[in-house]
């Protein structure tokens, strides 16, 4: 009869997992991504001066402050009671004309009474911040940096 011999196996190595390849392909698309993509300017570059909890002076400005509404679906108005008007009303577009139109002429009258350009802006809740952001970015363009958040004036 013959005998069986049992052979003694090596226990096999545990497996393991190769990722080296998948880093590569990872940083390859880290790189992809930042060289396609188109940089815009930070919108906290905008120079705006808030005023601050401090007592009113006593010189008041020569010229009426302008009143800015945006409203909950994102058309902006300028003015209040009857003579408010209806500006930008396309919340598709980012760029806001009409709106960028009148702060121009504001601005001038206001260099022009000698005084610097006030603007109160109110803004329903239900408005979205990107177009908060928009009218920001027009008042940034015609260089009007005071600027208050304010309760709507009826």
């Amino acid at each position: 009869m013959a005998r069986h011999k049992k052979s003694l196996r090596e226990p096999e190595p545990d497996p393991e997992l190769d990722i080296s390849s998948l880093i590569d392909v990872c940083f390859l698309l880290l790189i992809y991504f930042l060289v396609t993509s188109t940089i815009t300017p930070r919108e906290t570059d905008l120079a705006m001066t808030l005023p601050a909890n401090t007592p009113s002076s006593a010189e008041q400005p020569k010229i009426e402050p302008m009143f800015i509404r945006v409203d909950g679906s994102g058309v902006i108005y300028t003015g209040t009671g009857a003579g408010q008007q209806q500006l930008d009303s396309d919340t598709s577009v980012r760029e806001v004309p009409l709106l960028d139109s009148q702060l121009e002429l504001y601005s001038a009258a206001a260099a022009s009474a000698g005084s610097q350009p006030l603007v109160q802006v109110y803004v329903d809740p239900g408005a979205t911040q990107q177009r908060v952001i928009d009218v920001l970015n027009s008042l940034a363009g015609a260089e009007i940096t005071s600027i208050t958040f304010t309760d709507l004036i009826e």
